[in-house]
């Protein structure tokens, strides 16, 4: 087997095509990158060597890129959407139709990555978690800020008549305080959102909601997947 087989097939099997990117991934220098091109022929203890060096860098490489912040309590800008019918987080445009570049880039990444996110209240205070798999963050996020949760998502509020008529201090009766249906929307004031990876997403949520299990509106206690496993 030559040297110029084994880095071909590398490059293949882990779908980079500069050397540079390979010698990253492999945990070696591009110079012994090189030097595996120009071997005639390739011994059992190199290749053994070479595929200790990829372990080494790719556990190394887990570490550094499994969980990476996007951004942390951001400000929250509610508004509509083009249609009307959902509520945007933020605007990457101002009214002028400018674009607001900060803001673009955040969507971008938002809209590149999977991972993990947390709304909180005004306070500060953690109120949902949640995890985006199969879509992108921003999409998920998106899609919990307007989701109608029924029985599940309710604070106490009271209910007053949205129609037009006058109040009246002598005649206003005392209204009941009764648990009401509150999207996101009209809690959350800030997001965080982390990008992390695929196989960790499960259980970096688990940990999210469990660690705030007296805090979150989220109803339903996520398990780590080895509870899973076993029950």
């Amino acid at each position: 087997m030559k040297g110029s087989g084994v880095i071909s097939a590398l490059k293949k099997k882990l779908r980079v095509n500069t050397d540079r990117d390979l010698a990253v991934r492999l945990g070696i220098t591009t110079q012994a990158i090189q030097n595996w091109k120009n071997r005639k022929a390739v011994t059992e203890r190199q290749l053994a060597g070479l595929v200790n060096r990829a372990s080494g860098a790719g556990a190394k490489n887990m570490q550094a890129n499994a969980i990476r912040p996007l951004v942390e309590f951001f400000r929250i800008e509610r508004s509509e959407s083009r249609q009307g019918a959902k509520y945007e987080l933020f605007k990457t445009k101002d009214d002028d139709g400018d674009k607001r570049a900060y803001f673009d880039g955040l969507r971008k990444e938002l809209d590149s990555h999977h991972g993990v996110y947390m709304f909180f209240d005004s306070r500060g205070q953690a109120i949902y978690a949640g995890k985006a798999r199969r879509q992108s963050l921003w999409k998920e996020m998106k899609l919990a800020f307007n989701r109608k949760r029924g029985k599940i998502q309710k604070i106490k509020r009271v209910k007053h008549p949205t129609r037009k008529r006058s109040y009246s201090n002598s005649e206003e009766k005392v209204r009941q305080i009764i648990d009401q249906e509150v999207p996101l929307h009209e809690l959350a004031a800030y997001f965080s959102a982390y990008q992390v990876t695929d196989g960790m997403i499960g259980e970096v949520e688990a940990m999210l909601v469990r660690s705030f299990a007296n805090n979150l509106l989220n109803k339903k206690m996520e398990r780590f997947s080895q509870q899973k496993r076993r029950s």
